[in-house]
């Protein structure tokens, strides 16, 4: 037993998180976003990351994940799968994300220095993703199989984009090097003892389940950034319970939460609900002022 913690805490130790340099967006939406000190105050609190996230580099996972974007999009193309720029779907998803990129900041500096980009499929899965470096994907099935309004839509890529700001996979990559080195310790200690292999099965076995947990809190996590996120661009953070009512419609006989890597849908619903009362006064504030920006307008128009 000592032996693995000696290798967990050595491999711990050599880690120390990279700052990364803040770089400003260039995007005008971005440059026209308020960060007042009161609306960074408000909302869902910026989650702490996990000292295992330090084991995996960010670059290099950003330029792994935009090289994989790459040969994706190209298959897709070659399979004339792939969305043209004037595709109304994918416009529609672009003015989503031009509305929500401005908030990300928040919730991770290396944003600002991202260059985002977002693609539709066509393809009937129900799926939908981002990758580190903000490169997103949707596909048509989502969208259309659950009938998704443009809140739900919000709800979806928030909540994708939470997992990349949050570096929910540069964790994961740490994660498995722990994992690694907790079997590789507990197998050769078993073997000093005389039991064969058996800790390093054990060992195996617990890690698997240790990051099912990780995982699961990854989902609820991201459930709720990319609610705040949503809400700060003027999305209702409602549309979360709608959009997991249709989930869960859409993806009858789901495993048990135990043996699953997200958290049941019920289990979804109910943090959202939760959340609502620290969302719902950010949507609100957006849309009293759009209703006054509207007001305004009309009364400059000059009388007919």
């Amino acid at each position: 037993m000592r032996t693995i913690c000696f290798v967990l805490a050595a491999l711990l130790a050599v880690a120390a998180p990279a700052a990364a340099q803040q770089q400003p967006f260039d995007t005008p939406a971005a440059k026209s976003a308020t960060r007042s000190a009161a609306a960074e105050a408000e909302g869902i609190p910026v989650p702490k990351k996990s000292r295992v996230a330090s084991l995996a580099s960010s670059e290099k996972l950003e330029r792994e994940a935009t090289a994989q974007y790459a040969k994706l999009l190209d298959a897709a193309a070659t399979k004339k799968a792939l969305a043209p720029a004037d595709y109304p779907q994918l416009k529609r998803l672009q003015a989503i994300a031009s509305r929500l990129i401005p908030y990300t900041h928040r919730f991770s500096n290396r944003a600002d220095e991202w260059r985002w980009e977002v693609n539709l499929i066509g393809s009937q899965q129900i799926n939908a993703f981002v990758m580190p470096g903000g490169k997103i994907v949707f596909y048509t099935g989502i969208i259309e199989k659950l009938k998704l309004t443009d809140d739900e839509i919000a709800m979806v890529m928030g909540h994708e984009m939470a997992h990349a700001l949050l570096e929910h996979g540069r964790e994961r990559a740490g994660q498995q090097k722990v994992a690694q080195a907790a079997t590789i310790g507990a197998s050769v200690l078993s073997q000093v003892m005389g039991y064969g292999d058996l800790g390093g099965l054990l060992a195996s076995q617990t890690s698997k389940f240790t990051l099912l947990g990780f995982s699961r809190g990854d989902e609820s996590e991201a459930d709720l950034v990319g609610m705040d996120i949503a809400a700060r661009a003027g999305f209702d953070p409602r549309a979360g319970i709608s959009l997991w009512q249709k989930m869960s419609e859409a993806s009858k006989g789901e495993p048990p939460q135990f043996l699953s890597t997200h958290p049941s849908h019920a289990s979804r619903i109910d943090n959202i609900r939760a959340a609502l009362p620290k969302v719902m006064p950010l949507y609100e504030r957006v849309r009293a002022a759009k209703a006054t920006d509207s007001t305004a307008s009309d009364t400059s128009q000059p009388s007919q």
